[in-house]
């Protein structure tokens, strides 16, 4: 299924996208996507419902966040052989893990802004896992299951405030809006291989990301495992779970983002996401 929220920054209603790309309130089964309503049991109910006998959705609404309100935002970085090569950085010998504040989420259409101060301001394409259920000290074996579903994410990125400011990278990660998250919640029954989807992105129509899931480092199973061995994780906790080369770091001169440039990226059966550069 295809799960998603729509509506109003702060009014979303969850909905399900059915196989004719028409958005069906689910508003009388579930008050709305999130931790208190992500879990198997829940997708089992709505998965048992004929998607023609749910409201159909008119016009064409604001898509939200597919997660509403998650307790956390854990982000992988250097995830990639090939992005790490590009950045001219070791393969981590174990993942490298930092937080996004939950503030930064929105929706994957909404616009971005581009914090004052800024002078780096950057792209990632990323698969996003999110958590269906209470996992601590889970093998990796058993790893998938405790996975709710699938999303694209843009881990938006201030490089200055990142890697230049001393301390931690969150600081160049967490500013409001740098958390575009959707546009659907693919439950995992879906992605036959979270391990072979193609993901892309592109900066005012030039394609700068173009690259699979192939090539992570470490898998998402692994991801899930190692992280429940350092925290809890719970239902509706979203993991970025790094990019793909071509980052605008990257590039000879390197590119970075400025008001008026428009993103569009997209991963194999997750959608696309389409956003605007605006000066915050």
């Amino acid at each position: 299924m295809k799960l998603l929220r729509y509506g109003p920054l702060g009014q979303e209603k969850p909905g399900l996208l059915d196989a004719d790309g028409t958005i069906r309130d689910l508003s009388a089964v579930i008050d709305d996507l999130d931790p208190g309503t992500i879990s198997d049991a829940t997708f089992a109910r709505i998965a048992a419902i004929d998607p023609a006998s749910l409201p159909a959705v008119s016009g064409n609404p604001r898509i939200g966040s597919c997660v509403g309100r998650p307790g956390k935002y854990i982000c992988i970085g250097l995830n990639y052989s090939d992005h790490a090569a590009e950045a001219g950085m070791d393969l981590p010998p174990e993942p490298i893990v930092f937080f996004k504040a939950t503030s930064a989420v929105c929706g994957p259409n909404d616009d971005i802004e581009i914090p004052r101060g800024s002078t780096k301001t950057d792209w990632e394409v990323e698969l996003g896992v999110v958590i269906g259920k209470h996992a601590k000290y889970v093998d990796e074996a058993d790893a998938l299951d405790y996975v709710a579903g699938y999303c694209l994410t843009n881990d938006v990125s201030e490089r200055a405030f990142q890697l230049e400011h001393s301390g931690q990278w969150v600081k160049g990660k967490s500013a409001d809006t740098f958390g575009p998250t959707g546009p659907w919640l693919v439950t995992r029954d879906e992605v036959a291989d979270p391990q072979n989807l193609s993901m892309w992105l592109d900066v005012n129509g030039k394609r700068y990301q173009d690259g699979s899931t192939k090539t992570m480092v470490y898998g998402v199973a692994f991801v899930v495992s190692y992280l429940s061995r350092f925290m809890s994780l719970q239902p509706g906790d979203i993991i970025s779970t790094g990019t793909p080369p071509g980052v605008g770091m990257g590039q000879k001169p390197q590119v970075f983002l400025k008001p008026g440039d428009v993103m569009e990226l997209g991963i194999e059966g997750l959608g696309t996401q389409h956003q605007k550069l605006v000066q915050g």
